[in-house]
């Protein structure tokens, strides 16, 4: 017996201790993946190539294999803490112009409004495009644009399913017909009113009121108002929206098609405020039970003041605002490798493609494909299995001892054979 193996044991044992030490220390970092030593052998080669009773010479670390595995989720409450569930990468760009690999999703907004990691990397998305409804292009970096956001007049809506004004009501069929001229300002000429709020082109709130008159059994007119004027102008315009009719079961008949009307702006006299506005009746009925309003909605609103971000389940990044309204941005697309031992770990949570790890597969969307889901306000926690480590690391202290133990042997060994 020689030197050679109780040293090459102690100086694979004490990498050992390195990598399971590594491990302890990273048991609370989010996104840190386990390292495991793996050791090989090693033979002299004899000279006629031949012999199977060579003895063997020592060990080696053949390779500090990286442990891929999934940890625990844990929800945090902080809508940028993003956590993967099963496979993917987020992909961020460093200051240096790289794109490197993380699944530590504790991401924040800087002074310039784009979302990165705790040491400045910014994390990537594909641009949103609104005219397809879905993301499109290059992933480029995240970043919420300060100001207002625009508003929307009513009627200027993009979703044909609500376009202009939707009122469902119900009118009672045991209504009496007013005896007298209609007056906005008269409660008996009239048998129902309500009232919503319309925004103009530059999200200015006008207050619009409805008001419902009996004209016969089974008929109805209403009439409208904007901030106290008729919806067609001012005197002698009677506000004259539509004539619903309805049927003996209640259900109504007509009209048979979205009434539109033309809305005078009563701040600039003889100046249009909405041209062709939709108001639709559909959801609306006559039963004998009171009135009462159902539905009363709109598509119009306000400007609103960013408040922040949030991410939906397929990694959808939304803008969200003051007014309540919601913006699509971008959309995370997840990668993964072929070969993940081949990543090279980097610090701070980052991994960097290699040639072994190859390059990264086509991104995709969370939940899509092999990708993992997205769980937002939560953090993937280290999978490392601290008792395990713990008893690793028992092991190879013994092993450490021990191999110390053969290079004393062999140096008494020695020691005898000079004092014969």
């Amino acid at each position: 017996m020689g030197f050679q193996q109780g040293l090459s044991g102690l100086n694979a044992t004490s990498k050992n201790l390195d990598i399971i030490g590594n491990n302890i220390a990273n048991a609370n970092t989010f996104g840190a993946k386990s390292s495991r030593a793996e050791f090989a052998d090693v033979y002299a080669n004899s000279i006629n190539g031949a012999g199977g009773s060579n003895v063997g010479i020592g060990v080696s670390l053949a390779a500090v294999s990286q442990q891929f595995t999934q940890g625990n989720i844990s929800t945090t409450g902080n809508p940028l803490d993003l956590a993967v569930n099963g496979r993917g990468f987020f992909q961020v760009l460093r200051p240096a112009g790289d794109t490197v690999y993380t699944r530590n999703g504790q991401f924040k907004l800087d002074r310039e409004g784009f979302v990165v990691d705790n040491i400045g990397n910014q994390l990537q998305a594909q641009p949103w495009d609104e005219a397809v409804g879905r993301a499109v292009g290059d992933v480029q970096p995240i970043r919420l644009q300060a100001g207002l956001g625009a508003p929307v007049s009513t009627g200027g809506g993009t979703d044909p399913a609500l376009r202009g004004v939707r009122v469902g009501i119900n009118l009672d069929a045991s209504s009496a017909v007013p005896t007298v001229p209609l007056a906005f300002d008269q409660p008996s000429s009239y048998n129902y009113a309500t009232s919503q709020t319309l925004y103009d082109t530059q999200g200015a709130p006008l207050t619009a009121n409805y008001y419902f008159r009996k004209t016969a059994i089974n008929e109805w007119d209403v009439y409208a108002t904007v901030n106290g004027q008729a919806f067609d102008g001012p005197s002698p315009a009677t506000g004259l929206v539509s004539s619903l009719t309805f049927d003996s079961t209640g259900a109504l008949t007509a009209p048979t098609t979205t009434p539109t009307i033309d809305v005078v702006d009563p701040r600039v006299p003889a100046s249009t405020l909405f041209t062709g506005l939709p108001i639709n009746f559909a959801g609306s009925s006559q039963f004998a039970s009171g009135f009462s309003v159902s539905e009363l909605k709109q598509d119009g609103y306000s400007s609103g003041q960013l408040t922040g971000i949030t991410f939906d389940d397929s990694g959808v990044v939304k803008a969200t605002y003051s007014n309540g309204r919601t913006q699509n941005l971008s959309q995370l697309q997840l990668v993964d490798f072929s070969n993940l031992q081949g990543l090279q770990p980097i610090g701070a949570n980052l991994w960097r493609s290699t040639f072994a790890s190859g390059d990264p597969t086509s991104g995709g969307p969370p939940g899509s494909g092999t990708y993992g889901a997205l769980q937002s306000g939560a953090l993937e926690e280290s999978n490392v299995d601290l008792t395990a480590e713990l008893v690793s690391l028992i092991t190879a202290q013994r092993l450490y001892q021990a191999n110390a133990k053969t290079i004393s042997t062999q140096d008494q060994v020695l020691q005898t054979l000079v004092n014969i």
